[in-house]
């Protein structure tokens, strides 16, 4: 380990756990000190890394609508929220399809090669990822991916990002015995990377995954590209933030750089 990311997690360790209690500038707590020494960050992918529940919305709504579901009336975002947003494909087939699963793998599928197509077309990053990446790797830290997308959708998102060197593992919720909001994939990720939920925190967008992360026992920020606060915070996440700009954000990572230099 590199002599400063030794002083980092040296320094860490004489801060008692007593700090955690600091407050963002609008009053919510959002330290991250309770995981100090921090050794590892993880994020979901879809909505977390970039904002792309646009367009699996619109894939959906389309493909829906050619079907004629809902009596050809277009899902809003209330339906996409609680039925489709941060949820497995198995599951998401159960909901739209309960009495025909093999209907289901098929219409999700074909829903996930729409979605690539626009992905190649309008994949932005969310505001402020390429600072935060930058400042994970420059203290040294592990990190790793965490979703319930198809592999093929996180490689080609993850690619596409410029991120593929970045992450360290990709953990996929098919590859494990049970997807978010289970905490099987997060646990996964503690295991591949060899750090302790003590020291780690992770970045989600959905209802699903946050409750994932608050389950596997680590910290977990919601960022509301997609989702609203009121329904985000019903998961119980540590504190909300709007993009990788909040200034609640870097309150909490300023507490963690302001303690290398006592």
């Amino acid at each position: 380990m590199p002599a400063h990311d030794q002083s980092y997690v040296r320094i860490f360790n004489i801060f008692p756990k007593r700090f955690s209690a600091r407050f963002c500038p609008n009053g919510t707590k959002c330290s991250l000190l309770q995981v100090a020494p921090l050794e590892a960050v993880f994020f979901d992918i879809d909505g977390t890394l970039c904002d792309t529940d646009p367009l699996h919305h619109h894939a959906f709504r389309e493909m829906l609508l050619e079907i004629g579901f809902n009596d050809g009336v277009p899902i809003d975002d209330e339906f996409f929220v609680k039925n489709i947003a941060g949820r497995h494909n198995e599951d998401i087939g159960s909901i739209l399809f309960p009495n025909d699963h093999e209907r289901g793998v098929k219409f999700l599928e074909d829903k996930e090669t729409m979605f690539r197509k626009l992905v190649k077309e309008q994949l932005k990053p969310v505001e402020g990822l390429y600072r935060l990446t930058k400042w994970i790797e420059d203290r040294g830290l592990k990190r790793a991916a965490v979703t319930n997308a198809p592999r093929e959708n996180a490689e080609l998102i993850i690619s596409m990002l410029g991120l593929s060197d970045f992450f360290q593992a990709v953990i996929i919720g098919s590859d494990c015995e049970r997807a978010k909001p289970f905490p099987d994939p997060y646990l996964k990720a503690l295991e591949v990377l060899k750090v302790s939920k003590e020291h780690a925190c992770v970045f989600e967008d959905s209802v699903s995954g946050i409750k994932a992360g608050v389950a596997a026992g680590m910290p977990t920020i919601g960022i509301t590209t997609g989702n609203p606060a009121e329904v985000l915070k019903e998961a119980k996440p540590a504190f909300l933030i709007k993009d990788y700009e909040d200034p609640k954000l870097w309150t909490a990572l300023d507490e963690l750089d302001k303690q290398i230099k006592i």
